[in-house]
This record gives structure tokens, C-alpha cells and sequence, in this order.
């Protein structure tokens, strides 16, 4: 690979954009692979998500906050095991319509987030597409051996937590679409640029019992925890918190808000008895935690109205195919 800016092709186009990004695992992005070494006594946790044009974002949103929702959907993976970041592998399938400008903007945008979170890029690929634009990032952290947190810890008596509010993306999808007041932009902002919740993943990994992010829905994931846990998680949804523009929409926003999707805040299952350290962990990381439920022996998951009657929904989170 040539390390000329001004060369066409490939080569020019990666040394532009994303040699500057590149860390000292990276090589410079000019051999084969990256040389990633595990500290010593420490798991690599490793995930990847995939983002396509006009599926995951819409083709005019701006291309620094596509790249770090990219990069910030990646990292709420690692908050959720509690892991640390500490770099990434990106590729892209890039259509001739996009320019250098607009990946100048990307660049940008992911250059932003590696400082706020303290990771490099590794390396990747970059094809040419006759169709959308296609993003996919691999994310590596590490974790100390043995303690990260997993899907399969929940136990019947835990109480069930999620960080922050919950639906106010998937309202802002539908502001975005010109189908709901979003006076002040709140919503659409929480759609545009998710939160990772790094700082309470790394508080509360000696505390919960079980851990994941909520990035389909609120019902489907809490469904995937009880199924790995093998346990029923019982969930009140007045007691599910929303932010007062998500009030502000009104009761009939409900479903749309426990299934929309696209969060990034944690749901954690806590013992009782650690209740105090729980609640200490999150305030020490500035993140607001709120109790929603209880894990109880069974299957599956249980929404409750006010009244305690269960609440069913048409489908209980995004589905991918």
C-alpha cells in the first residue's frame, strides 16, 4: 500500500481518510493485518455490527454522525460486558456517488469519537458497491479473565434494571420522518447518536449478575436475556423510564417506545442484596439507573400495565431479516 494521499485508486483514498486514524496495532495500514497484543491477564472481547444505507440511516444524515453511531453501537457492545475499548476494524463497500468530501466528514466524525473513547482503528477493507453504501465495524476490548459480564447470569429473585431512558431513538426515527412534533430536535438526536454506556458497564461488572444492550427493544432483549438466563424477566411498563419529550408524545407512543429499537442504554439483573452498591456504581458513573422488573423462575417475558394485566405488542423488537 502507498502511503501517498494524492495516489488514485484504493491506496489514495485509505491514506486520506483512515491512515491518520490508525494506531500503532494498524502497522500504518500497510501490511496484511494488524499486530494486537492482550494485556497480560485479560479476555479480547470482540463484536462486529453492520450498517447499510437507507436500512440503518438515511442517505442525507451527516456522514461524521453515521461513523460514530457506527463506532458507538460497537462500543455499547463492550459496555454491556463490561469491557474496555481498545480498537477497531472497519470495512466499506463505497459507491461511486460518494466523494471525498463526504468520507473526509466520516473521518471526521470517527477521529471525534476515538479520542472521547480511547480506541484506534486496527485496519479493515474497502470494496466498491454498485448498490447502498455498506459500513461494518469490528470492535476489540478486554476484559479481566473470568469477569466479563454475560446474557446466560440472571437468577430468579434479581430485580431488573435499564440505564437511562428508554424509546426516545425509535421516536426519533419517526420525527426524523416528519410523523411526530420534536420541537427542540431531543428525539432526533437520540436516533442520530446513541450513548454508550461505558463508564456503568465498567461499575457494575462485580455487581450484576447479568448484563446486555438494548439496541432492538426493550421487550425483544429483555427476551433474549431470559432465554440465555433460562428465566422468566417480569417488566412494569409504567415504571420503564422515558425522558419528558417521550412523555410529551403521549401513552399511544408506548409500544413503539418498549419495541422501537436502537437505545444503546444496558439492561442489568442485580441480587438484592446488592442493591446499595448498585445504585452507588451507576451515580459514581453519572448514569441514571432505574428498577423496571423482576427475574422469576420461568420463560419469556411479561409486560405489565398499571393495573398488573399483561400487555402484548405486535412484534416485541426490530427484526434484521
Amino acid at each position: 500500500m502507498t502511503d501517498d494521499p494524492q495516489a488514485p485508486g484504493e491506496f489514495g483514498f485509505i491514506a486520506r481518510h483512515f491512515a491518520p486514524l490508525a494506531g500503532p496495532e494498524g502497522l500504518g495500514l500497510g501490511d496484511d493485518a494488524a499486530l494486537f497484543r492482550p494485556s497480560a491477564g485479560m479476555e479480547t472481547v470482540i463484536s462486529a455490527d453492520m450498517m447499510v444505507e437507507a436500512v440503518h440511516f438515511f442517505p442525507d444524515d451527516p456522514p461524521d454522525l453515521i461513523a460514530r453511531k457506527l463506532l458507538r453501537c460497537n462500543l455499547s457492545d463492550l459496555a454491556a460486558m463490561g469491557a474496555v475499548p481498545r480498537g477497531y476494524l472497519l470495512a466499506i463497500a463505497k459507491p461511486d456517488r460518494l466523494h471525498d468530501a463526504w468520507f473526509s466528514e466520516f473521518a471526521r466524525g470517527l477521529a471525534t469519537d476515538q479520542a472521547t473513547f480511547g480506541l484506534t482503528l486496527f485496519g479493515g477493507d474497502t470494496t466498491r458497491s454498485t448498490g447502498p453504501l455498506v459500513l461494518s465495524l469490528t470492535i476489540l476490548g478486554d476484559v479481566p479473565a473470568g469477569a466479563a459480564l454475560r446474557r446466560s447470569g440472571a437468577r430468579p429473585g434479581d430485580s431488573v434494571w435499564a440505564s437511562g431512558t428508554i424509546g426516545d431513538a425509535a421516536l426519533g426515527l419517526l420525527a426524523r420522518q416528519g410523523k411526530l412534533p420534536d420541537p427542540d430536535g431531543m428525539l432526533r438526536d437520540r436516533y442520530l447518536l446513541p450513548h454508550p454506556r461505558m463508564g456503568l458497564g465498567l461499575a457494575v461488572r462485580d455487581i450484576a449478575h447479568a448484563a446486555m444492550d438494548i439496541s432492538d427493544g426493550l421487550v425483544q432483549d429483555a427476551g433474549h436475556l431470559a432465554r440465555a438466563s433460562n428465566v422468566r424477566i417480569t417488566i412494569d411498563a409504567d415504571c420503564v423510564p422515558s425522558s419528558a419529550a417521550a412523555r410529551a408524545a403521549g401513552g399511544d407512543w408506548l409500544e413503539t417506545r418498549l419495541t422501537g429499537g436502537d437505545d444503546y442504554e444496558l439492561l442489568l439483573t442485580c441480587p438484592a442484596d446488592r442493591t446499595d452498591a448498585l445504585l452507588a456504581a451507576a451515580s459514581a458513573s453519572g448514569t441514571a439507573l432505574t428498577r423496571i422488573g423482576a427475574v422469576e423462575p420461568g420463560q419469556g417475558v411479561v409486560v405489565l400495565d398499571q393495573a398488573g394485566r399483561g400487555i402484548s405488542f405486535a412484534r416485541p423488537g426490530w427484526q434484521h431479516f
